[in-house]
Formats: structure tokens, sequence, C-alpha cells
């Protein structure tokens, strides 16, 4: 026999799972869906809906800042330790994946399988706070975490304002309201009756929570673990093969023995849309069943972002500005310059940082090398929300660069890489006349399914030919990965909707991150060729 722990996102409880409950009951297993500390003053007591499962009485009904992540994974261990039945699953969907993880950190021998639901694993040190969708929110939260105690809306602003759902007040996060709950993950699939009742019953989340980072001691870094991704919100094995293959270094631990997935055709709350399905699923996780990722065969065994650039291109003086490193060329007087716009996102303790990677290291000097200064700016894109600071680097990134003195600053391009597509959304929108070329590569330029953190100004397929811009220059790799290429193909229609010209350097047979990955002729041939097209519109 098997018991199943079931903990829920944010601002919910044990009554979420309800319709999950019952057909693994049925089959025989436990379960366990719980309702944490402080998230108990939404349940109703008469009106017909199930009274939720509860650990010890303690729902905590005034002080939510007295209540942290701690105390939820102390919950969770207490459940544990009273649970009889020796195979322990713990499910933990959204925030509930956070005190899921410190439980199984302090009862690993207790723990059979952990199941993160629709949910991405969070590293030892990470708050929950980074996957809060509104940036306004997110700052105040981290007063908590900061020290400065209650978020009560004592700077003299309206610690309960609402800015696409979640206010602050009173140590409390607020639910989000109708309408608002798609922001914190795709409610496709949901009756209308039962997304009633989740904006019903939902209650204040203690900001505690969200503000305390996860301490793991590692001793459940070996236990085996499944995930479950929603794929109507974006999710799928396939966005997790694309991570293992050519994303940064730690993912490729998603291909590790341990790990197994399943996709679920349904948005971020199965348990609502699907639970009949997500229950046979979690059954078939408790046995060990999935699909299994590997780590594609390489010559060289590096981090795909440490492989050798595809060009010899030669080396040339480099200075750091601050964020930002200028390539220069063997040039004398001003010259046009092209800044680098890096993807992501990149964790923020990542080492080297992008701009010391053979990739804009590459880059950079191949511009120097034809008499460009190429400019590698490092950005803040940490997370899906931190597209708005990552654009505030990027504008003083080219400021910076347009005002030194060797830089003829009226002749710049852009050049962006992957998810970094998105912040060419207001160059596009609004280009100014220094801006003679627009250079996007293996591009996302629209946010992709599930992406619902990532502020609705950054769609680059909205914002072309909103002005008269730029000439824009796309490499598209032919074999990307589905959702990019989706983006890349609304874009290219918007632009010829609005009668935009889009010179396309195709790459056949490259993948995502071809410079590095698949380091053939017809990759040299393409970077060339789109390097060639704009310094041509810089000079021309």
């Amino acid at each position: 026999m098997t018991a199943f722990v079931l903990v829920s996102g944010p601002f919910t409880g044990g009554w979420l799972w309800e319709e999950t409950v019952a057909p693994l009951r049925a089959a025989g297993s436990e379960a366990y869906p719980v309702t944490l500390t402080g998230m108990g003053a939404g349940t109703p007591t008469g009106t017909g809906d199930p009274t939720p499962a509860r650990i010890g009485d303690r729902q905590d009904d005034g002080a939510g800042s007295a209540v942290d992540l701690e105390t939820h994974i102390d919950d969770l261990v207490r459940l544990i330790d009273d649970i009889d039945t020796p195979r322990v699953v713990l499910v933990g969907h959204g925030y509930g994946l956070h005190p899921v993880l410190g439980a199984a950190d302090r009862r690993p021998e207790r723990v059979a399988r952990i199941v993160s639901l629709d949910t991405s694993l969070p590293e030892d040190g990470e708050a929950a706070v980074r996957s809060v969708p509104d940036p306004a929110v997110r700052a105040r939260v981290a007063d908590v975490a900061a020290g400065s105690g209650e978020v009560d809306g004592s700077d003299g602003s309206d610690g309960g304002e609402r800015a696409g759902g979640g206010g602050v007040d009173g140590g409390r996060v607020s639910p989000p309201g109708p309408g608002e709950w798609a922001r914190w993950g795709s409610t496709e699939g949901v009756p209308a009756e039962a997304l009633e009742r989740l904006e019903r019953l939902a209650t204040p989340q203690p900001a505690g929570t969200l503000a305390q980072p996860l301490r793991l001691t590692g001793a459940a870094a070996a236990l085996p673990t499944t995930g479950i991704l929603c794929t109507a919100g974006g999710s799928g094995i396939d966005v997790v093969r694309m991570l293992v293959e050519s994303g940064p270094p730690q993912f490729r631990a998603l291909a590790d023995d341990r790990m197994r997935y399943f996709d679920l055709g349904t948005g971020h709350w199965p348990m609502l849309s699907a639970p009949q399905e997500l229950a046979e699923l979690l059954r078939r996780a408790a046995a060990g069943e999935g699909h299994r990722l590997t780590v594609p065969e390489a010559a060289d065994e590096r981090p795909a972002h440490l492989l050798p650039f595809l060009l010899d291109v030669p080396e040339v003086p480099r200075e750091r500005h601050g964020r930002v490193d200028m390539h220069l060329p063997d040039a004398d007087g001003p010259r046009p310059a092209v800044v680098f716009v890096h993807g992501g996102p990149v964790s923020p303790d990542q080492r080297p940082t992008p701009r010391d990677t053979p990739f804009l290291l590459g880059y950079g000097r191949y511009a120097a090398s034809l008499g460009a200064v190429g400019a590698t700016p490092d950005h803040r894109l940490h997370g899906l929300a931190d597209f708005p600071p990552a654009a505030e680097d990027l504008a003083e990134a080219v400021e910076l660069v347009r005002a030194d003195p060797r830089v003829d600053g009226e002749r710049i391009a852009l050049w962006f890489f992957s998810a970094g597509g998105l912040l060419a959304a207001d160059w596009l929108a609004v280009p100014p006349p220094w801006l003679r070329c627009v250079a996007m590569t293996y591009p996302a330029l629209a946010p992709l399914p599930g992406w619902g953190t990532v502020e609705s100004r950054f769609r680059p397929v909205d914002a072309v030919g909103a002005a008269d811009g730029p000439p824009i220059v796309l490499t598209r790799a032919g074999r990307e990965h589905p959702a990019f290429a989706a983006t890349v193909e609304e874009f290219l229609t918007a632009a010829a909707r609005q009668g935009t010209h889009v010179e396309i350097v195709d790459v056949p047979h490259g993948r995502h991150g071809f410079e590095l990955v698949d380091p053939t002729e017809e990759s040299r041939a393409a970077v060339r060729r789109a390097m060639r097209a704009v310094l041509g519109h810089l000079r021309s």
C-alpha cells in the first residue's frame, strides 16, 4: 500500500484535492490532502464543501507573519511521522513543492518518491517568492526576507493593493481575484464551477512562507522523483528535453536515473481539470513508471554553454565597464557597435556569467574582427518574472556603449538570442533612429505557453511593424524546439501582415544553440551570413 501526501500551491488547502483523493482511495491507496498551518481560514463549515484534511488543527487564524516555510515543513514532518504505511509518496504542486522537499530532506528514510506536479524543482537556498508573477508583490514579500517584519503597508502605500493578483496586507499575500488565476498557472480545462470554487475558497498566503529560503542538507538528493508536466501550460517532456540538451549545465540533473516524467494534457490545476487522470498518473509514478531522459552523447562532455564557439576568431582587446564588456576593433575613429543580448533564465550563481562564456566571447570578438565594436552585457534574467530588470540592464548597456567615444552612437545593432528575444519588443515598438538593425537567433518572440509570469509588454509578435522600424535579420534553427518555432512563425506572419521585411538565415540541420552544439560548415556559413547582413545595415 502507498500513502500519498498531497500538498497544493499557494492560497489553497486540502479541499483542492477532493476529486483526486476519491479514486486514489478507491484503488486501495491512502491519501492525505494537506491543509498547512495558516491556510485554513477560508475553509467553509456547514456549506456542503468537504472539510479538508488538517495537520494537528494548527490553522493560525490571524498571525500570518508568524508562519513561514519552516512551519509548513514541520507540519509535513509530523504528518509523515504519524503515517504507519511504510511507502510515503510526497506530492508537491506549486509552492507546495517547497515544504515537500524540506520534509523529504528531514525524513528521507520514510519517503519512497517525490512527485513534482507541474512545478520546477527548487534548489537549496531558493525562496518561493521567485515564482510570484507580480513584481510589486515580490518586492513587498522580499521585505519579510530582509527582516523588516510584517508587510503591512507601513511605507505609506496600500498594503492590500492588487496588481495582477496577490496584494500584500498584514503579513499575508491575498489570493488572485476573478480572472487573475491564470497568471499563477494555466486554468485550461478547469470547469467554470470548479474555478468559481477555487476563487471562493482561496485564502491569503502567509508572506513568510514565500520569503523564507528553502534549506536542504542533501539528505533526500537521491530520492526517486517524478515530474508530472501539464502540457496546456507549456510544460512537457519535450521542454525538459530541450533544457537537458541545450540549457545551462544544472539542467543535466533532469536526466538523472532517479528522474521520471509524465505528460498530462491539461492546465496547471489538474486536480480540478483532470482529477481521474491525475490519480492514475500518481499511482503509476508510485510504481516507478514514467519516461526517462538521457543526456545526448557527444565527443565533448563539457556542458553546452562551455563548448567552443564554432568559428576560430582572433582575440581582440576587451574592456569591462560594469555589466558590459566591449570587444574593440583595430580601427581609427568611431565605429558602429553590435550589442549581443543573451537568453536565459540564467542562475544568478552561474559561473562563468554569459559574457565570459565561449558563446558571447566568440560573437563579440567576431564583430570586432570585422571592424565593429562587439558589446556583451550580462543582464538579470534570472527567472521568468525578471524581464523588466533585464530590460533595464539592456537599456543601460546600450546607453553606455553609445556614450563611448570609440563608438558611433548613431549606428547601433541589437542582436538577441533565445528567450532574450522577448527583450526585443521594446525596441521594435518604439525604435530609436540610431538603431540600424535588430538581429535575432533562434529567438522566443512571444512568451511560451505557461510563461504567465512574463509581462504582456514583452511580446515582439505584437510590436513588429508598430512603427517604422529597423531592418530585421532572423536566424532560424531547422531542428528548433516546437514551442520556440511557433513564436517565430507567429512573428513572421505578423511582420508580413504589417509589410515589415525580415531577412531570414536558415540553418536547416541546426539545433537551438547550434553555434556550440552543431559546429558544422552549414552552421558556420549561417553565422557568417547573419553577421555580414547586420554589419551591412550598420554601414549603409
